[in-house]
């Protein structure tokens, strides 16, 4: 059967190809979210905390530019200055980087929702095949990414060349300044340019997410063939389905054919059908079929009871209506109980004649079946099914 090609994949991906993607780790990403979302991350950050960043950073700065002369020739002196003024450096971070971990493990979330796959990190030769990574270069989505980064270069460098014509005397100014009004005007534009190239990628990704979500729905569509066989997965193969179902119903006749020697009597069409029963008063509260077949099933039937001394008795009525109206393991139905029970009063009469001799019972004949219950009857065939 030859190959599939990418145009015969028009049907959507099924629950089944989505879920396993997941699993492999293959879910919808963009990159230009992410990059947003830690940008939109880092003026909130500042935002918030950049007077209480200030101060702090102002405090570091001091404590790094005003040096004593112990601490100079002391061995571990200036070591120890660098690791204090370090730790409080990063402290004052603390909020800001808290904020763009946030931003960062967000992205994917929105995308593709918690995930973690140890398929995504197994090595895979194929991702450093120099072949496959010019495949992709040279694809369509090589051309969309080459198309996003130029158009993101173009964005992202004109607003940044717009904020430092914009901000250009203040720049300027700050050497002019003091070290806390430097301190907060630099914060303000940092703050102002940070929120200014937010906004411009922003608009990449609104366009990234959608192209991004079409592209990702694309590689997984499904062929008619693929959803075929995925059915016959899911559901099994007919053929396999009905070689089950053969080989059960094997197992299902060979224990019913089993049951026929300890059954008490088998009631006869006489060659059309027979049927098994078997009463233990202590355990049941009617006569139970045991086994019943029609057929070549109703001959293997009387062949085995006749090998093994179980009771044979030609009633065809009777044995038309427990064919039709019962199934193996269940009770006679009530509508049968009194023919069942000149049945088994017959069979009793003939086990105590077979042990202790006299006189031999006779046959019941026209055992009365109510009407209606014999599906061979004039009157039964007259009604609807």
């Amino acid at each position: 059967m030859a190959e599939e090609n990418d145009e015969d994949k028009t049907e959507p991906a099924s629950e089944r190809r989505l879920q396993q993607a997941r699993e492999e780790g293959n879910v919808p990403q963009s990159r230009e979210l992410a990059t947003f979302l830690v940008m939109m991350g880092g003026v909130l950050g500042l935002w918030v905390s950049w007077r209480w960043m200030l101060d702090h950073l102002n405090g570091v700065l001091r404590s790094g530019l005003s040096v004593e002369r112990e601490t100079i020739f002391a061995e571990r002196g200036m070591l120890d200055m660098l690791s204090s003024i370090s730790s409080e450096a990063l402290l004052s971070l603390a909020p800001l980087f808290a904020v763009l971990v946030i931003a960062a493990i967000a992205a994917p979330v929105m995308l593709g929702g918690l995930l973690f796959s140890s398929k995504a990190v197994t090595p895979d030769l194929n991702r450093v095949n120099p072949l496959s990574g010019i495949k992709r270069v040279f694809s369509l989505h090589g051309l969309a990414e080459l198309v996003k980064g130029l158009l993101k270069s173009v964005l992202v460098g004109g607003v940044g060349a717009w904020v430092l014509w914009h901000y250009r005397y203040e720049l300027l100014g700050l050497s002019t300044m003091s070290l806390e009004t430097a301190s907060a005007e630099t914060g303000r534009i940092l703050l102002w340019a940070t929120l200014s190239l937010a906004s411009c990628l922003a608009v990449l990704a609104l366009v990234d997410v959608p192209f991004q979500l079409w592209r990702y729905y694309s590689q997984l569509k499904m062929s008619k063939q693929e959803l075929k066989q995925e059915m016959k997965e899911q559901d099994g193969d007919p053929q396999i389905k009905a070689q089950i179902r053969a080989r059960q119903r094997e197992m299902a006749r060979r224990r019913m054919m089993e049951s026929v020697p300890k059954a008490d009597v088998v009631v006869t069409n006489p060659t059309h059908f027979a049927v098994a029963l078997k009463y233990d008063s202590a355990r049941m509260g009617a006569p139970t079929i045991v086994a019943k077949g029609a057929d070549l099933v109703a001959h293997n039937i009387r062949e085995l009871a006749r090998k093994h001394g179980v009771p044979l008795l030609e009633a065809p009525p009777l044995a038309r209506a427990l064919f039709r109206h019962a199934e193996v393991g269940q009770q006679v139905p009530a509508a049968l109980y009194t023919a069942v029970a000149e049945v088994m009063a017959y069979v009793y009469q003939l086990n105590h004649f077979l042990s202790a001799g006299g006189l031999p019972p006779d046959e019941p004949h026209d055992i009365a079946i109510p009407v209606g219950m014999d599906p061979g009857s004039a009157s039964s065939a007259a009604q609807p099914a």
